[in-house]
C-alpha cells in the first residue's frame, strides 16, 4: 500500500466512524423538550374498559396521555404527574416497587405526590387530580 492509498483508507475509516457517532445521537422519545414545566389546563377522561387504557387494570400499572403519566399504585389508587422531568425534561418512568417516577437519564426519582426524592432535579412534579367514577378516571388540574 503506498502513502496515498493509506491516507485515503484513513480518511474513509475516520468518516465512517464519525457518521457512527453523530448516528447515536439521533433524537430519541426519551429526548428533553426543552420544557421542564407540566401542562397546564389538564381536563381529560379515560375509559377503564378500552384496550388502549389496559395499562391501568392493574396495581402498578401506568399510561402516558397528554403529556401526564397515569399511574395506578400498588394499593390501588391513582396518581397523575407530568411527563418530563424538571431536571431537563427528560421523559418519566413509573417505577410502582418503588413508589415512584424515575428520570433514567440522571437518576432523578420523585415520589408518587411528586416531591423530588434525589436529585439533580431541585424542583416537585406538576401533578393533577384523579377522580374516579365508575370506570371512568378523570384528570384534571
Amino acid at each position: 500500500m503506498d502513502r496515498k492509498d493509506f491516507l485515503a483508507s484513513i480518511g474513509l475509516s475516520a468518516a465512517t466512524f464519525a457518521f457512527i457517532n453523530c448516528a447515536g445521537c439521533a433524537k430519541s422519545s426519551n429526548a428533553p423538550s426543552g420544557d421542564t414545566s407540566g401542562p397546564t389546563g389538564i381536563d381529560f377522561t379515560l375509559d377503564l374498559n378500552l384496550p388502549a387504557n389496559a395499562g391501568l387494570s392493574n396495581n402498578g400499572g401506568h399510561l402516558v396521555s397528554n403529556g401526564v403519566i397515569v399511574a395506578r399504585t400498588t394499593s390501588g389508587s391513582f396518581v397523575a404527574a407530568q411527563r418530563s422531568c424538571t431536571h431537563e425534561s427528560y421523559g418519566l418512568i413509573y417505577q410502582p416497587s418503588a413508589s415512584r417516577f424515575y428520570c433514567a437519564n440522571h437518576g432523578a426519582t420523585f415520589s408518587e405526590s411528586g416531591t423530588v426524592t434525589n436529585g439533580p432535579a431541585s424542583r416537585a412534579l406538576t401533578t393533577y387530580h384523579t377522580q374516579l367514577t365508575g370506570t371512568s378516571l378523570r384528570i384534571y388540574s
